[in-house]
């Protein structure tokens, strides 16, 4: 998970929002957005990301999407 965040740009504290329930759906969410979004895809492969992960993070993966950068999007 904190790869995770260090991918999608956001700080590490964000850990934390991960143990609370409920709050942790929004911000696996969230982050999976940003991950899409810095690897140059829109917002709903983000939603893909978050839902369908066991499809859409191979799709990522090998796939010819590269790495932007976190805020380079």
């Amino acid at each position: 998970i904190l790869l995770l965040l260090k991918i999608a740009g956001k700080p590490g504290w964000w850990i934390l929002l991960y143990l609370i329930p409920l709050v942790n759906i929004v911000i696996a969410i969230l982050v999976s957005i940003e991950i899409a979004k810095n690897f140059g895809k829109d917002a709903l492969f983000g939603l893909g990301l978050a839902f369908l992960g066991i499809i859409f993070y191979p799709i990522l993966a090998f796939g010819s999407a590269q790495y932007l950068g976190a805020g380079q999007n």
